[in-house]
């Protein structure tokens, strides 16, 4: 799924801090923009996907001209896309029984073509 939000980046003595004031707990610190941006795209990332998990639909964006913040601090967007994020940090395998019939098993297995793989392409086409 692919969100977009505003994230608050204020600067203190050359640290960073970042949050998503939509989100609870979506904070972190760096010590560059680069990298407080980098970091509150991968915490909101975080949080979005364990509200997924828990069945929580998170907050509606609030607009960027209804965010309260200081006129030195920095509104950047951030976008999530859950569902890239779990492709590339949720990578255990797990085993799932399908059926097929025998004939696409043996023309398969002749072709030299891996049915997970296939499978996997096909879901991430779908769920995409």
């Amino acid at each position: 799924m692919l969100y977009t939000y505003t994230a608050v980046i204020t600067e203190s003595n050359g640290t960073y801090y970042a949050k998503v004031p939509d989100i609870n707990g979506c904070i972190t610190t760096g010590t560059t923009l680069a990298e407080a941006i980098t970091l509150i795209t991968d915490a909101l990332n975080l949080c979005l996907v364990t509200l997924e998990d828990e069945n929580i639909k998170p907050k509606e964006p609030t607009s960027q001209s209804d965010i309260p913040h200081e006129s030195s601090d920095i509104l950047t967007i951030v976008q999530a896309d859950t569902i890239k994020y779990r492709s590339a940090t949720d990578t255990k395998a797990v085993r799932k029984n399908v059926s097929l019939p025998a004939w696409m098993v043996n023309l398969a297995d002749k072709r030299g073509i891996n049915c997970s793989k296939v499978l996997q392409e096909a879901l991430l086409t779908i769920l995409s």
